[in-house]
């Protein structure tokens, strides 16, 4: 049976839809004029993480976000997948030949395996916080990832919530009560509907990624939070180190989540950085 895609148009020029791909069905969003531009939000969160950016974008840019499988509104279904290949089925549904990509945390990392396997279809990455296949964090695991772990195993969501604020919004040089309450709880409210499936296993580039940077020619932008976690510049470092057309930008008094931290400073770096290519 073909794919099908369910198209709907607010009185602002606002196009959403649910697109049914292969195993799953993804909620996307779409606005705006110009070259395409592709949000992929966080692990804690979904397409709402982009609220400050989504808008000011589609000034400039026909832009999409949506939520990854098993967040936001796009529900888990069962059998193996990957978030790369289901982004290269969002894109065909689309229309989409080519298109700038922005991803955070995780979706950074799925965005280099997408962009390994469809050079093709990428114009360019920027790649926020990070993460990266086959990276080997060192150390300990953070006690306030520990405490998460036991939060979601004792079921106590709320909790799980709690610490996922001071992780990934506060970062480890700040209290989540140093941080805007307005930001605090849109963080907790997504992380409410994302946990529950952030340790679901897809299936792994192979051979990872961070053995294939050199491959990876699309003009690159590392953006990172002054304010995060050590582990995620020496990520941003290494991918300027290796990878042939990228370059890094650090966000003042922001941590994992700069676009909700900084917005204005972030819109900057992105919008910077894009008329370039």
């Amino acid at each position: 049976m073909q794919p099908q895609i369910v198209p709907k148009t607010d009185m602002k020029g606002l196009q959403t839809g649910l697109a049914a791909i292969e195993g799953a069905n993804l909620y996307y969003e779409m606005a705006g004029e110009g070259p395409y531009l592709v949000l992929a939000h966080a692990g804690l969160a979904d397409r709402r993480m982009w609220d400050d950016q989504f808008s000011v974008f589609a000034q400039h840019y026909r832009v999409v976000r949506y939520d990854r499988r098993g967040f936001g509104k796009s529900p888990l279904t069962p059998g193996p997948f990957s978030h790369r290949h289901d982004l290269s089925q969002l894109l065909k549904f689309l229309g989409i030949e080519r298109a700038h990509l922005i991803g955070c945390s995780v979706s950074g990392a799925t965005l280099i395996d997408f962009t390994l396997e469809h050079p093709e279809l990428t114009t360019s990455l920027v790649l926020v916080s990070s993460a990266l296949g086959g990276y080997q964090f060192q150390g300990d695991m953070p006690q306030p990832l520990l405490e998460l772990m036991a939060a979601m195993q004792a079921g106590d969501l709320n909790r799980a919530a709690d610490c996922a604020v001071q992780i990934w919004l506060a970062g480890p040089h700040r209290t989540a009560d140093q941080v805007d309450t307005r930001l605090r709880d849109r963080v907790h409210e997504m992380s409410m509907t994302a946990l529950p499936n952030f340790f679901v296993a897809e299936e792994a580039l192979q051979p990872p990624a961070i053995e294939r940077l050199n491959q990876l020619t699309a003009p690159t932008l590392a953006l990172v939070g002054e304010l995060d976690d050590a582990s995620i510049g020496t990520i941003a470092d290494l991918l300027v180190a290796q990878l042939p057309r990228a370059r890094k930008v650090v966000i003042s008094g922001a941590a994992h989540l700069p676009n909700m931290d900084k917005p204005e400073e972030f819109n900057r770096a992105v919008l910077a950085f894009l008329p370039q290519l």
